[in-house]
């Protein structure tokens, strides 16, 4: 239909719409088979983060490309512009979007309201940890139809079991969940060891200390089973994917950039004395220290005693040095960094020693955001969590956001932060 609506609209005629007709249909039955594959019209994963809009946007590129590529081999299919193949794509994509969000919404709604229940859970536990897992979770908003057993002591734990068994034999539930502190080994024990024998699902937990772990999993090497709290940052062919990426974009960068390199040096020593360059100690990979570059936007003092954050309306600030900083310029020289393998064109933003030591102290998972070298822009600094740290609030977004990148990188996610740091608005909030 979009190539007829072009060309009657824009050339002033129009051809027969079989094979349209047929090019879409094969573009939707790729599309609508992957996402068969995949789960993707399961009530429960409308509303997982996992089958989100760039997940379906990449099914969508394959499902497109694999029909075009058809096409053009077979030779057949309609004969479409490019403008018209581009409207074609776009709009694809739009109501891609459109669509999942109407979903997104529905599911929800018929969650919240009670019209939609997804499963059958029993909860197995002692009333506090029950409490507190209803409390906390809220497990009728997720869709599920909630039943508890509770078991009164540890030395009654065999009598409540069989009232347990009983009533789960009752109510049939499709999963049961043990809800017992993780120290009390036997109590559990017995727990699984009596609803094994019930057609259900069993899960053990969860503990609070999973609560802080998105991508907790288990693990097993030969006999040995584990629970997988995080893992390895990047992997040995990840690290090398992305220093080269680093290395071929740092290098372009750097000689693009060389003639504004020029202006700003000079700019610098017009406006006040002082070298161009700053250097400063920061804590980059493994917590290694290193010296960062960046165009000096302050006034210079030799002893370098003054090493407090700047702050908005900072009087050290000079006239050059608000402007650089409030575009980013004076975070430029750290592609030299880039090149000497002490940074990342993207990653955690290096604080000072002394917020980095104060990060440590009040926020537990905070040093992680050492286990990826440092980056001259992140996932943070895209989001406007920049500048001064003088709440709670910003503490926690900016580690949070951090720590969100370390668990789900990807050089997708690299290239998308580069872009957000050079065109949203967000990433020029708090710059000063």
């Amino acid at each position: 239909m979009t190539c007829r609506l072009y060309n009657g609209l824009f050339h002033g005629y129009s051809e027969p719409i079989g094979d349209e007709i047929d090019f879409a249909l094969l573009i939707v039955a790729l599309f609508v088979g992957q996402n068969l594959f995949h789960d993707g019209y399961c009530f429960r994963n409308i509303l997982s983060e996992k089958i989100n809009f760039p997940s379906l946007f990449r099914r969508w590129i394959y499902a497109f490309s694999m029909a075009s590529m058809f096409a053009f081999v077979t030779r057949s299919g309609c004969e479409m512009s490019r403008v018209a193949t581009i409207l074609f794509f776009g709009m694809g994509a739009i109501t891609l979007l459109a669509t999942r969000r109407l979903a997104e919404h529905w599911a929800r709604e018929s969650l919240r309201s009670g019209e939609v229940s997804l499963n059958r859970v029993f909860l197995v536990g002692y009333e506090e940890e029950i409490n507190a897992f209803s409390e906390r979770y809220k497990p009728w908003s997720l869709g599920m139809d909630v039943t508890a057993a509770v078991l009164r002591n540890r030395n009654t734990i065999a009598e409540d079991l069989q009232l347990a068994t009983a009533t789960a034999r009752i109510f049939q539930p499709d999963d049961v969940f043990i809800l017992l502190p993780w120290h009390e080994v036997r109590a559990i024990e017995a727990c699984v060891e009596t609803f094994l024998g019930l057609p259900t699902s069993v899960h053990l937990g969860p503990d609070r200390i999973l609560e802080k772990f998105d991508g907790a999993t288990i693990d097993k090497v030969g006999p040995i089973s584990s629970i997988r709290l995080v893992r390895r940052p990047l992997n040995s062919f990840e690290i090398r994917a992305k220093r080269v990426f680093d290395l071929v974009a740092a290098s372009c960068g750097l000689l693009a950039l060389l003639p504004l390199f020029a202006l700003v040096a000079l700019a610098i020593k017009l406006d006040s004395p002082g070298p161009v360059f700053f250097r400063q100690r920061r804590y980059g990979f493994n917590q290694r220290p290193f010296g960062i570059f960046k165009f000096r936007s302050m006034t210079w003092t030799k002893s370098g005693a003054d090493l407090r954050q700047a702050t908005r309306k900072d009087a050290r600030v000079t006239r050059v040095g608000r402007f650089i900083r409030r575009t980013n310029i004076d975070e430029l020289p750290q592609l030299i960094n880039v090149l000497l393998g002490q940074m990342s064109l993207v990653g955690p933003r290096p604080h000072i020693m002394a917020h980095d030591q104060m990060l440590g102290r009040t926020i537990s998972q905070a040093a992680r955001r050492h286990n990826v070298k440092p980056g001259i822009t992140g996932w943070a600094q895209a989001h406007g969590f920049r500048g001064e740290l003088d709440t709670k609030e910003k503490v926690r977004g900016r580690v949070e956001h951090d720590l969100y990148y370390i668990d789900h990188w990807s050089l997708w996610l690299d290239v998308r932060i580069l872009f957000l740091t050079l065109f949203s608005r967000a990433a020029y909030r708090n710059a000063y």
